[in-house]
């Protein structure tokens, strides 16, 4: 259910599961970790970004109906981070009749921002949120986890993926397709009953597309030196000949498109493009920024 007001569409507060406790990579606990991330500053682990993803489809849905799952794209910045228990709820400003971007955004029950980021369809809507961030970042002075790792970089192979029902996703997203749909915050029976799908298959919901493109990464290669804890600081996912669907085998290709540093972190910005099984018909992308922690990696300080 959503309710309208003047400016802008409202979803309900919802409170998001944290299923990623048990994850793991480079041999260790990831932040979503409660003792990894209490040793790291947080107070909890907290739930990934993408989770609230599954927020925005009924909205942009009531805005440009169904051909929002085929041609849609969220792009997004995490602004703060949430733990299991807090509510949070998703707006959309309702755009001028025939526009094809808006703003969206998410917060917690008291207000918090959680995310900005905008949303359209079709290739031709304009830059994106994450396209005028990327413009804007300048080339990191010195990078020590990421020191052997360019733009232009690709994966080292054709990743080829699936996502089955009760496909366990592996070390990364240690839970099943069936196991999301019984916690996620909006479900729909497009996402399990293919009867009730316009497209007569059931298709993978938006933040499940994250899964489908990032639970393989590790078949790229990327040269991160670690062990060191990261987190999604950045996410886009453009659906271009969409839907995709649950029980379809699909080739990912990644790029390192952008590499950049703050304060606390150094960050690589991937984008993974997602064929048909063919490998020639491009369906969907996704832009990730892996930020990873500085003060996590061992030696980090005397390094520099």
């Amino acid at each position: 259910m959503t309710f309208e007001t003047t400016r802008s569409l409202a979803g309900p507060l919802r409170r998001p599961r944290q299923m990623l406790g048990d994850q793991e990579y480079g041999g260790h606990a990831s932040i979503h970790d409660d003792e990894m991330a209490e040793k790291l500053g947080f107070r909890a682990g907290p739930i990934e970004g993408p989770t609230h993803f599954s927020l925005f489809p009924p909205l942009l849905e009531k805005i440009w109906g169904k051909a929002w799952f085929e041609q849609g794209c969220i792009s997004s910045h995490y602004l703060n981070m949430v733990v299991e228990g807090e509510e949070v709820r998703a707006f959309a400003e309702i755009p001028a009749e025939g526009a094809t971007m808006t703003r969206v955004w998410a917060e917690k029950a008291d207000g918090t921002p959680v995310l900005e980021a905008s949303a359209s369809i079709g290739r031709e809507a304009g830059p994106t949120l994450l396209e005028r961030r990327m413009g804007a970042l300048r080339p990191p002075e010195k990078l020590l986890i990421l020191e052997d790792l360019h733009v232009g970089m690709k994966g080292a192979v054709d990743e080829h993926v699936r996502m089955d029902a009760d496909q366990h996703m592996g070390a990364l997203y240690p839970f099943s397709l069936n196991q999301k749909l019984a916690a996620i915050t909006e479900t729909s029976p497009w996402y399990s009953d293919g009867k009730a799908s316009p497209w007569g298959r059931p298709i993978i919901p938006l933040e499940m597309i994250s899964v489908l493109a990032e639970h393989s990464s590790r078949l790229a290669g990327f040269p991160v030196k670690g062990p060191a804890v990261g987190l999604f600081a950045d996410q886009e996912i453009r659906l271009i000949d969409g839907p995709l669907f649950v029980g379809e085998d699909y080739v990912l290709r990644r790029e390192i498109v952008a590499l950049a540093e703050s304060k606390r972190t150094e960050s690589y910005w991937v984008r993974t493009r997602i064929f048909d099984a063919s490998g020639e018909r491009q369906v969907a992308e996704m832009l990730l920024n892996h930020a990873t922690l500085k003060h996590s990696y061992a030696g980090y300080a005397d390094a520099g």
